[in-house]
C-alpha cells in the first residue's frame, strides 16, 4: 500500500531491510544506521580512506572479496596481526588502511549491500557523523515531497530471525532526522516519533551504554567499540554508497 511509503513528508523514518525496500521505492536517497556496529565502522574506514563494500554475512564474503581484490573484515573474535580488520571500529581505527575493504554484517551491511541495487544514493550515518550527514542531504536538495529521503535504523535480530529494534540505532536516526528539521518537505509522523525519543533522552552516550546492544558488547569485551561509536558529531566524513561501494562524499 502506497500509504507505508509515508507519502506527502520530505523525511521518513523506519526500520530493517523491509522498511528500506519499502522508502527506497519512493524516497530519493537513503540514510543506514547502524551505531553498533556496520555504519559507525564504515565512518571510521572511509575516514581514514579506504573504500568499503558492505557484503551480507556470510562465507560469500570471502569470494567476493577475492574476486575483487579487497580485504575481508572478519568476525571480532577472528582478528589477529594478519588479519586485524572486523567490524569493531576500535580495531579499524587503529588496523592498517587498505584501499577495499569488504564489511560484512547481518544487519546495516545487509541493508546497505541490498538498498544498492536501487541505485540511489545510500549514506551511512552513526552518532559521529549525524549532524555533517544532515547537512549534506540538505546541501544535495534533498528533503522536499518531490526528492525524500528515508531514514533506516537498521536494529538487530531475536535468534528467530526476526528484527529487533534498538535504542541506539534509533537514537542514531534521530539525531540524523534532528539535522534535517525544517526540511521542506517536513518529517513524517513516524520521523517525528523517532525524533522524540532523541528529544527525551538527556544523555545520549549513556543510553548507548546502558541499552541491550551496548551492554552485549562491553560484556563480550568489545567496551572500546561502544566508545568509538558514542562520540556525537566528532566527524565530518560521509560515506556514500555508489556502485557498491561506500566512499567519502
Amino acid at each position: 500500500m502506497a500509504v507505508y511509503a509515508q507519502p506527502g513528508s520530505g523525511a521518513r523514518f523506519d526500520w530493517g531491510l523491509t522498511g528500506a525496500a519499502e522508502l527506497g521505492r519512493v524516497c530519493a536517497a537513503l540514510v543506514v544506521v547502524d551505531v553498533l556496529s556496520f555504519t559507525t565502522a564504515v565512518e571510521v574506514a572511509v575516514s581514514r580512506g579506504m573504500r568499503v563494500h558492505p557484503f551480507p554475512w556470510g562465507e560469500q564474503a570471502a569470494e567476493y572479496g577475492s574476486r575483487i581484490g579487497a580485504t575481508v573484515a572478519v568476525g571480532r573474535r577472528q582478528t589477529s596481526s594478519e588479519q586485524p580488520w572486523s567490524l569493531s571500529p576500535a580495531s579499524l581505527s587503529t588496523a592498517p588502511v587498505v584501499a577495499d575493504l569488504v564489511l560484512p554484517s547481518p544487519n546495516g551491511s545487509a541493508i546497505s549491500a541490498a538498498a544498492s541495487a536501487t541505485g540511489l544514493p545510500v549514506v551511512a550515518a552513526c552518532l559521529r557523523n549525524a549532524r555533517a550527514v544532515g547537512g549534506w542531504l540538505r546541501r544535495q536538495g534533498y528533503g522536499s515531497t518531490a526528492a525524500p529521503v528515508g531514514v533506516i535504523a537498521a536494529g538487530e535480530r531475536w535468534p528467530d530471525g526476526s528484527l529487533r529494534p534498538g535504542v541506539e540505532d534509533q537514537l542514531g536516526a534521530a539525531s540524523v532526522l534532528d539535522a534535517l528539521s525544517g526540511v521542506p518537505g517536513g518529517l513524517s509522523v513516524e520521523a517525528a516519533m523517532a525524533l522524540a525519543a532523541l528529544a527525551s533522552t538527556p544523555d545520549v552516550p549513556a543510553a548507548v551504554r546502558g541499552c541491550v546492544s551496548g551492554r552485549e558488547l562491553a560484556e563480550s569485551g568489545f567496551a572500546g567499540d561502544v566508545e568509538v561509536a558514542v562520540q556525537v558529531d566528532v566527524s565530518d566524513v560521509v560515506p556514500v554508497l555508489r556502485q557498491g561501494i561506500f566512499s567519502a562524499a
